[in-house]
């Protein structure tokens, strides 16, 4: 997997958000990143290996990369020389069945670059995963031209999370359709479905941007997912219930579980299921990660 490794401050508030003085919230300091949290969830879910580029400052590497590794991920960081690790203040309304804003810094997470790939890294490799936040930043979307590169020399099967309904319609979706050709499966938010469409209706979302890639499998939350092929919804897998707390690191959770079920030989519908089950574990958790006893602080 390629992707964002970031530090999330999450911080749990009730009742609106009171401009120009305090607001009670409970703050937590989690590891975060969509690439993390995915390939942490793919390890949870049974994995046997996951391999993790990412890109990181030297002012929390050594906390990442030992909570990667104690999530059974085996983590490659570039250490970043002028740039500190990306932050997320994830800004979570307790009272409104925990949505959740973010204010990004990405600082070192988008500067991955062709340089910082190898062709080694697909060696032994059954799929590779890359995160959408890589497209929106040059380096890195020099990088993804390279991984894709290398995953169709190789014939690796390629999925890409669009990651972020806002800095997709930044990037433009014509710009993104062109960036993500050869990619075999996608994995978009019920936002990004519509926004990369044009079509106000998920399902017809769905099926028309499966013309674009082989398989879509649109993340509906509280809906469960739809899955699409060559211009058509071929399931929709229900949600599990759950009580949230924290929804940070859901669709992450989806992807993580869906991908480790797919690649132990599940079929899509089968693989989305998974994935429903894993997002209601991770809603009701602060944090976008697996459930682990040892986690500890920078």
């Amino acid at each position: 997997m390629v992707g964002d490794v970031v530090t999330d401050v999450v911080a749990r508030h009730r009742g609106p958000l009171a401009a120009g003085t305090d607001t009670a919230a409970a703050i937590r300091l989690v590891p975060g990143g969509a690439g993390a949290n995915v390939a942490c969830w793919a390890a949870h879910h049974g994995c046997p290996e996951v391999r993790l580029l990412g890109r990181v400052g030297a002012d929390t590497a050594t906390w990442h990369e030992r909570e990667l590794v104690a999530s059974g991920v085996r983590p490659r960081l570039v250490v970043d020389p002028d740039a500190p690790t990306g932050t997320v203040v994830c800004l979570v309304d307790a009272a409104a069945a925990a949505e959740r804003t973010f204010l990004t810094d990405s600082g070192a997470s988008l500067r991955l670059a062709p340089g910082d790939w190898s062709e080694a890294l697909l060696d032994g490799v059954a799929w590779l995963h890359l995160s959408g936040y890589l497209l929106f930043s040059e380096p890195s979307r020099a990088l993804v031209s390279a991984a894709l590169a290398s995953a169709r020399a190789r014939g690796v099967p390629v999925s890409l999370d669009p990651a972020s309904a806002g800095f997709l319609a930044a990037l433009g979706v014509d710009r993104f359709l062109t960036l993500v050709e050869g990619v075999h499966v996608l994995l978009p938010s019920r936002d990004e479905t519509c926004l990369l469409t044009g079509l106000p209706d998920p399902a017809d979302a769905a099926a028309k941007l499966s013309r674009h890639v082989p398989l879509v499998v649109a993340k509906q939350g509280s809906d469960g997912a739809l899955v699409a092929r060559s211009g058509a919804v071929c399931a929709r897998v229900p949600a599990v219930p759950a009580a949230p707390r924290d929804t940070t690191g859901a669709g992450d959770a989806f992807t993580g579980a869906f991908l480790a079920t797919l690649l132990a030989s599940a079929d899509p519908e089968a693989a989305a299921a998974e994935g429903c089950r894993a997002g209601a574990t991770a809603v009701g958790r602060v944090g976008g990660r697996p459930p682990r006893s040892d986690s500890r602080g920078p």
